[in-house]
Protein backbone atom coordinates (compact mmCIF):
# COMPACT_ATOMS: atom_id res chain seq x y z
CA UNK A 1 0.00 0.00 0.00
CA UNK A 2 1.31 3.42 -0.99
CA UNK A 3 0.61 6.22 2.10
CA UNK A 4 2.61 9.46 1.59
CA UNK A 5 3.26 12.14 4.44
CA UNK A 6 0.64 15.21 4.35
CA UNK A 7 3.27 17.12 3.37
CA UNK A 8 3.96 15.25 -0.05
CA UNK A 9 0.75 13.99 -2.31
CA UNK A 10 1.74 11.05 -4.37
CA UNK A 11 2.61 12.05 -7.91
CA UNK A 12 0.58 10.39 -10.65
CA UNK A 13 2.42 11.60 -13.94
CA UNK A 14 0.12 10.47 -17.00
CA UNK A 15 2.10 9.77 -20.11
CA UNK A 16 0.14 11.60 -23.00
CA UNK A 17 1.31 9.94 -26.78
CA UNK A 18 -0.01 10.56 -30.30
CA UNK A 19 -2.84 9.28 -31.39
CA UNK A 20 -4.35 9.07 -27.82
CA UNK A 21 -8.04 9.14 -26.85
CA UNK A 22 -9.15 12.01 -25.06
CA UNK A 23 -11.48 10.54 -22.47
CA UNK A 24 -8.47 7.68 -21.45
CA UNK A 25 -6.25 11.02 -20.67
CA UNK A 26 -8.78 12.67 -18.84
CA UNK A 27 -9.72 8.94 -16.28
CA UNK A 28 -6.23 9.89 -14.16
CA UNK A 29 -7.22 13.56 -13.33
CA UNK A 30 -10.69 12.74 -12.84
CA UNK A 31 -9.94 9.71 -10.14
CA UNK A 32 -6.79 10.62 -8.47
CA UNK A 33 -7.96 14.60 -8.87
CA UNK A 34 -10.10 14.08 -5.76
CA UNK A 35 -9.03 12.34 -3.11
CA UNK A 36 -8.28 14.79 0.05
CA UNK A 37 -7.22 13.65 3.45
CA UNK A 38 -8.90 14.58 6.76
CA UNK A 39 -7.31 18.21 6.99
CA UNK A 40 -8.18 18.76 3.25
CA UNK A 41 -5.18 18.27 1.34
CA UNK A 42 -5.45 16.53 -1.76
CA UNK A 43 -3.77 13.35 -1.77
CA UNK A 44 -2.65 13.10 -5.26
CA UNK A 45 -0.86 15.26 -7.60
CA UNK A 46 -1.50 14.62 -11.35
CA UNK A 47 0.46 16.11 -14.08
CA UNK A 48 0.22 15.01 -17.92
CA UNK A 49 3.67 15.18 -20.03
CA UNK A 50 4.32 13.95 -23.21
CA UNK A 51 8.02 12.47 -24.91
CA UNK A 52 8.78 15.59 -26.39
CA UNK A 53 9.30 19.40 -25.04
CA UNK A 54 6.27 21.01 -24.62
CA UNK A 55 3.71 21.47 -27.50
CA UNK A 56 0.66 20.28 -28.87
CA UNK A 57 0.00 16.33 -28.97
CA UNK A 58 -2.46 14.86 -31.42
CA UNK A 59 -5.38 12.80 -30.44
CA UNK A 60 -7.56 10.38 -32.05
CA UNK A 61 -10.22 13.26 -32.61
CA UNK A 62 -10.54 15.99 -34.56
CA UNK A 63 -7.72 18.33 -31.92
CA UNK A 64 -4.89 17.94 -30.62
CA UNK A 65 -3.96 18.98 -26.85
CA UNK A 66 -1.05 21.29 -25.61
CA UNK A 67 1.02 19.39 -22.77
CA UNK A 68 3.06 21.54 -21.10
CA UNK A 69 5.60 19.11 -19.66
CA UNK A 70 8.35 17.13 -21.41
CA UNK A 71 9.13 13.73 -21.01
CA UNK A 72 11.35 14.76 -17.47
CA UNK A 73 8.35 14.92 -15.63
CA UNK A 74 8.48 11.28 -15.35
CA UNK A 75 11.46 11.25 -13.25
CA UNK A 76 9.43 13.17 -10.77
CA UNK A 77 6.77 10.18 -10.43
CA UNK A 78 5.39 8.05 -7.66
CA UNK A 79 2.85 6.62 -10.74
CA UNK A 80 3.38 6.63 -13.94
CA UNK A 81 -0.10 5.70 -16.31
CA UNK A 82 0.04 5.14 -19.85
CA UNK A 83 -3.99 5.69 -21.35
CA UNK A 84 -4.21 4.20 -24.51
CA UNK A 85 -3.14 5.51 -28.01
CA UNK A 86 -3.82 4.34 -32.05
CA UNK A 87 -0.28 5.41 -33.65
CA UNK A 88 2.03 3.36 -31.54
CA UNK A 89 3.76 2.56 -34.47
CA UNK A 90 6.70 0.00 -33.80
CA UNK A 91 5.43 -0.77 -30.88
CA UNK A 92 2.00 -2.10 -31.73
CA UNK A 93 3.45 -3.68 -35.22
CA UNK A 94 6.38 -4.73 -34.39
CA UNK A 95 7.11 -4.53 -30.52
CA UNK A 96 10.11 -2.63 -30.53
CA UNK A 97 10.17 1.25 -28.78
CA UNK A 98 10.96 4.03 -30.70
CA UNK A 99 14.15 5.97 -29.42
CA UNK A 100 11.98 9.15 -28.37
CA UNK A 101 9.30 6.71 -26.42
CA UNK A 102 12.69 4.35 -24.92
CA UNK A 103 14.36 7.63 -24.03
CA UNK A 104 11.63 9.28 -22.35
CA UNK A 105 10.52 6.15 -20.32
CA UNK A 106 14.29 5.86 -19.29
CA UNK A 107 14.01 8.74 -16.74
CA UNK A 108 11.54 6.60 -14.90
CA UNK A 109 12.84 5.94 -11.21
CA UNK A 110 13.03 2.53 -10.59
CA UNK A 111 10.42 1.19 -7.90
CA UNK A 112 7.78 3.86 -9.36
CA UNK A 113 4.24 2.43 -9.91
CA UNK A 114 3.46 1.73 -13.75
CA UNK A 115 -0.27 1.02 -15.08
CA UNK A 116 -1.75 1.23 -18.72
CA UNK A 117 -4.84 1.57 -20.07
CA UNK A 118 -5.82 -0.42 -22.89
CA UNK A 119 -3.59 -0.54 -25.42
CA UNK A 120 -0.75 1.39 -23.64
CA UNK A 121 -0.36 -2.04 -22.52
CA UNK A 122 2.14 -2.09 -25.35
CA UNK A 123 4.29 0.35 -24.47
CA UNK A 124 4.57 -1.53 -21.51
CA UNK A 125 5.35 -4.62 -22.74
CA UNK A 126 7.87 -3.23 -25.20
CA UNK A 127 9.62 -1.84 -22.61
CA UNK A 128 10.31 -5.45 -21.22
CA UNK A 129 8.14 -4.76 -17.76
CA UNK A 130 5.92 -7.37 -18.36
CA UNK A 131 7.85 -10.37 -19.43
CA UNK A 132 6.60 -13.18 -16.88
CA UNK A 133 4.21 -11.38 -15.73
CA UNK A 134 0.23 -11.18 -16.41
CA UNK A 135 -1.09 -8.54 -17.80
CA UNK A 136 -4.47 -7.37 -19.61
CA UNK A 137 -5.85 -5.00 -22.60
CA UNK A 138 -8.92 -4.40 -24.40
CA UNK A 139 -10.20 -7.89 -25.35
CA UNK A 140 -10.28 -7.24 -29.28
CA UNK A 141 -6.44 -6.67 -29.16
CA UNK A 142 -5.80 -9.30 -26.58
CA UNK A 143 -4.64 -12.49 -29.02
CA UNK A 144 -2.51 -9.72 -30.91
CA UNK A 145 -0.80 -8.54 -27.60
CA UNK A 146 0.10 -12.43 -26.95
CA UNK A 147 1.13 -13.12 -30.07
CA UNK A 148 3.99 -9.84 -30.02
CA UNK A 149 5.00 -10.73 -26.69
CA UNK A 150 4.76 -13.95 -25.54
CA UNK A 151 6.29 -14.28 -22.72
CA UNK A 152 3.65 -12.25 -21.04
CA UNK A 153 0.44 -14.08 -19.20
CA UNK A 154 -2.73 -12.48 -20.99
CA UNK A 155 -5.65 -12.55 -19.65
CA UNK A 156 -8.56 -11.09 -21.91
CA UNK A 157 -11.35 -12.11 -19.35
CA UNK A 158 -10.92 -9.34 -16.55
CA UNK A 159 -11.25 -5.71 -16.53
CA UNK A 160 -7.80 -5.00 -14.79
CA UNK A 161 -5.07 -6.49 -13.17
CA UNK A 162 -2.73 -5.43 -10.21
CA UNK A 163 0.63 -7.39 -10.33
CA UNK A 164 1.83 -5.01 -7.70
CA UNK A 165 4.11 -2.44 -8.90
CA UNK A 166 2.66 -3.13 -12.84
CA UNK A 167 -1.16 -2.52 -13.19
CA UNK A 168 -3.02 -3.10 -16.49
CA UNK A 169 -6.32 -2.56 -17.53
CA UNK A 170 -8.86 -3.29 -20.27
CA UNK A 171 -10.24 -1.12 -22.97
CA UNK A 172 -11.20 2.51 -22.27
CA UNK A 173 -13.78 3.02 -18.95
CA UNK A 174 -11.97 -0.49 -17.64
CA UNK A 175 -9.25 2.77 -16.84
CA UNK A 176 -12.10 3.95 -14.57
CA UNK A 177 -12.01 0.32 -12.48
CA UNK A 178 -8.07 0.49 -12.15
CA UNK A 179 -7.70 4.35 -11.18
CA UNK A 180 -10.28 3.76 -8.35
CA UNK A 181 -8.69 0.48 -7.39
CA UNK A 182 -5.35 1.74 -7.15
CA UNK A 183 -7.35 4.67 -4.59
CA UNK A 184 -8.56 1.61 -2.84
CA UNK A 185 -5.35 0.50 -2.48
CA UNK A 186 -3.76 3.39 -1.60
CA UNK A 187 -6.30 5.14 1.07
CA UNK A 188 -8.68 2.22 1.36
CA UNK A 189 -12.33 1.36 0.24
CA UNK A 190 -14.15 4.62 2.03
CA UNK A 191 -11.65 7.17 0.23
CA UNK A 192 -12.57 5.29 -3.14
CA UNK A 193 -16.35 5.03 -3.10
CA UNK A 194 -16.07 8.54 -2.37
CA UNK A 195 -14.68 9.10 -5.60
CA UNK A 196 -16.72 7.11 -7.42
CA UNK A 197 -19.92 8.84 -6.08
CA UNK A 198 -18.82 12.13 -6.95
CA UNK A 199 -18.11 10.95 -10.88
CA UNK A 200 -21.01 8.81 -10.61
CA UNK A 201 -19.61 5.66 -11.51
CA UNK A 202 -20.09 2.51 -9.58
CA UNK A 203 -16.93 1.93 -7.15
CA UNK A 204 -16.58 -2.04 -7.73
CA UNK A 205 -18.26 -2.96 -11.39
CA UNK A 206 -19.26 -6.63 -11.12
CA UNK A 207 -18.62 -9.18 -14.47
CA UNK A 208 -15.42 -8.59 -16.55
CA UNK A 209 -14.52 -8.23 -20.90
CA UNK A 210 -15.96 -11.52 -21.61
CA UNK A 211 -19.04 -9.95 -20.95
CA UNK A 212 -18.77 -8.07 -23.78
CA UNK A 213 -17.56 -10.60 -26.14
CA UNK A 214 -19.63 -11.64 -29.23
CA UNK A 215 -22.37 -12.32 -26.49
CA UNK A 216 -26.19 -11.84 -27.67
CA UNK A 217 -28.14 -8.76 -26.08
CA UNK A 218 -30.44 -10.66 -23.52
CA UNK A 219 -34.36 -10.24 -24.03
CA UNK A 220 -35.48 -6.90 -22.80
CA UNK A 221 -38.73 -8.66 -22.58
CA UNK A 222 -37.36 -11.15 -20.11
CA UNK A 223 -36.84 -10.76 -16.41
CA UNK A 224 -33.71 -9.73 -14.71
CA UNK A 225 -31.60 -10.33 -11.62
CA UNK A 226 -31.56 -6.71 -10.68
CA UNK A 227 -33.81 -7.69 -7.84
CA UNK A 228 -32.60 -10.35 -6.24
CA UNK A 229 -28.99 -8.94 -6.10
CA UNK A 230 -31.08 -5.79 -3.98
CA UNK A 231 -32.75 -7.84 -2.03
CA UNK A 232 -29.11 -10.20 -1.57
CA UNK A 233 -26.77 -6.79 -0.71
CA UNK A 234 -29.35 -6.03 2.65
CA UNK A 235 -28.83 -9.26 3.70
CA UNK A 236 -25.21 -10.08 3.30
CA UNK A 237 -25.27 -11.19 6.61
CA UNK A 238 -27.54 -14.27 6.52
CA UNK A 239 -26.82 -17.83 5.06
CA UNK A 240 -28.33 -16.43 1.59
CA UNK A 241 -29.15 -19.48 -0.30
CA UNK A 242 -28.88 -19.85 -4.25
CA UNK A 243 -32.88 -20.55 -4.18
CA UNK A 244 -33.82 -17.58 -1.90
CA UNK A 245 -32.70 -15.45 -4.64
CA UNK A 246 -33.87 -17.02 -7.41
CA UNK A 247 -37.48 -17.25 -5.63
CA UNK A 248 -36.99 -13.39 -5.94
CA UNK A 249 -37.38 -13.56 -9.43
CA UNK A 250 -40.01 -16.55 -9.94
CA UNK A 251 -37.35 -18.45 -11.49
CA UNK A 252 -36.26 -21.56 -11.47
CA UNK A 253 -32.45 -21.93 -9.89
CA UNK A 254 -31.43 -23.20 -13.49
CA UNK A 255 -32.56 -20.08 -15.63
CA UNK A 256 -31.61 -17.29 -12.57
CA UNK A 257 -27.78 -19.05 -12.57
CA UNK A 258 -28.05 -18.83 -16.52
CA UNK A 259 -29.05 -15.50 -16.78
CA UNK A 260 -27.09 -13.71 -13.66
CA UNK A 261 -24.05 -14.64 -15.72
CA UNK A 262 -25.44 -13.33 -18.41
CA UNK A 263 -26.20 -9.70 -16.78
CA UNK A 264 -23.37 -9.75 -14.02
CA UNK A 265 -20.57 -12.23 -15.71
CA UNK A 266 -19.81 -14.43 -12.75
CA UNK A 267 -22.20 -17.02 -10.79
CA UNK A 268 -24.23 -15.93 -7.46
CA UNK A 269 -21.95 -17.27 -5.44
CA UNK A 270 -19.02 -15.39 -6.97
CA UNK A 271 -20.82 -12.33 -6.82
CA UNK A 272 -21.85 -12.55 -3.14
CA UNK A 273 -18.40 -13.45 -1.93
CA UNK A 274 -17.20 -10.61 -3.59
CA UNK A 275 -19.81 -8.31 -2.26
CA UNK A 276 -19.21 -9.83 1.01
CA UNK A 277 -15.43 -8.76 0.97
CA UNK A 278 -16.39 -5.61 0.21
CA UNK A 279 -18.54 -5.05 2.91
CA UNK A 280 -15.63 -6.48 5.27
CA UNK A 281 -13.58 -4.04 3.83
CA UNK A 282 -15.56 -1.10 4.68
CA UNK A 283 -16.43 -2.70 8.31
CA UNK A 284 -13.08 -2.91 8.93
CA UNK A 285 -11.98 0.52 7.62
CA UNK A 286 -14.90 2.44 9.02
CA UNK A 287 -15.49 0.60 12.84
CA UNK A 288 -14.46 -0.64 15.64
CA UNK A 289 -15.87 -4.43 15.23
CA UNK A 290 -13.89 -7.09 16.20
CA UNK A 291 -12.74 -9.78 13.44
CA UNK A 292 -15.11 -12.19 14.71
CA UNK A 293 -18.05 -9.72 14.81
CA UNK A 294 -16.86 -8.35 10.92
CA UNK A 295 -17.15 -11.71 9.98
CA UNK A 296 -20.43 -12.15 11.19
CA UNK A 297 -22.02 -8.94 9.53
CA UNK A 298 -20.22 -9.20 6.85
CA UNK A 299 -21.52 -12.91 6.30
CA UNK A 300 -18.43 -14.85 6.32
CA UNK A 301 -19.62 -16.42 9.69
CA UNK A 302 -16.57 -16.81 11.23
CA UNK A 303 -13.22 -15.14 11.53
CA UNK A 304 -11.51 -17.86 9.67
CA UNK A 305 -13.71 -18.11 6.73
CA UNK A 306 -13.30 -14.31 6.95
CA UNK A 307 -9.09 -14.36 7.33
CA UNK A 308 -9.60 -17.11 4.26
CA UNK A 309 -11.37 -15.12 1.79
CA UNK A 310 -9.44 -11.86 2.57
CA UNK A 311 -6.20 -13.90 2.08
CA UNK A 312 -7.23 -15.62 -1.46
CA UNK A 313 -8.76 -11.83 -2.78
CA UNK A 314 -6.18 -9.61 -1.19
CA UNK A 315 -3.45 -11.34 0.26
CA UNK A 316 -3.64 -9.75 3.59
CA UNK A 317 -5.58 -10.34 6.73
CA UNK A 318 -8.54 -8.92 9.00
CA UNK A 319 -5.83 -7.28 11.10
CA UNK A 320 -2.86 -6.39 8.95
CA UNK A 321 -5.77 -4.79 6.46
CA UNK A 322 -7.03 -2.68 9.18
CA UNK A 323 -3.74 -1.74 10.55
CA UNK A 324 -2.68 -0.04 7.00
CA UNK A 325 -6.13 1.79 6.86
CA UNK A 326 -6.52 2.83 10.26
CA UNK A 327 -3.76 4.52 12.94
CA UNK A 328 -6.02 3.18 15.99
CA UNK A 329 -6.61 -0.63 15.09
CA UNK A 330 -8.53 -2.19 17.76
CA UNK A 331 -7.51 -5.92 19.13
CA UNK A 332 -4.49 -6.86 17.48
CA UNK A 333 -4.77 -9.91 19.17
CA UNK A 334 -7.54 -11.06 17.14
CA UNK A 335 -6.16 -12.00 14.06
CA UNK A 336 -3.02 -14.18 14.76
CA UNK A 337 -2.68 -15.08 11.25
CA UNK A 338 0.46 -14.27 9.75
CA UNK A 339 0.43 -13.26 6.37
CA UNK A 340 1.26 -10.57 3.95
CA UNK A 341 0.94 -6.60 4.76
CA UNK A 342 -0.63 -4.33 2.88
CA UNK A 343 0.76 -4.86 -0.74
CA UNK A 344 -1.32 -7.65 -2.88
CA UNK A 345 1.13 -9.76 -5.12
CA UNK A 346 -1.83 -10.37 -7.41
CA UNK A 347 -4.93 -9.10 -7.66
CA UNK A 348 -7.50 -9.92 -10.68
CA UNK A 349 -10.61 -8.00 -10.71
CA UNK A 350 -13.60 -8.94 -12.50
CA UNK A 351 -15.07 -5.92 -11.57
Amino acid sequence: MTHESASRPHRVVVLALDGLLPFELGIPHRIFGRPKDAAGRHLYTVVTCSVRPPGPVQTDADFAIHVENGPEALATADTVVIPASYELGPVFEEGVLTDELAAALAHIRPGTRLASICTGVYVLAAARRLDGRPATTHWSDAEHLQRLFPRIRVDADVLFIDDGDVLTSAGVAAGIDLCLHMVRRDHGTAVANEVARHTVVPPHRAGGQAQYIHRPVPDPQLATTTGARAWALERLHEPLQLRDMAEQESMSVRTFTRRFREEVGVSPGQWLTQQRVERARHLLESTDLSVDQVARDAGFGTAQSLRQHLQATLGVTPTAYRRTFRTDSPDPAADRTSGAGGRQSLAVSRG
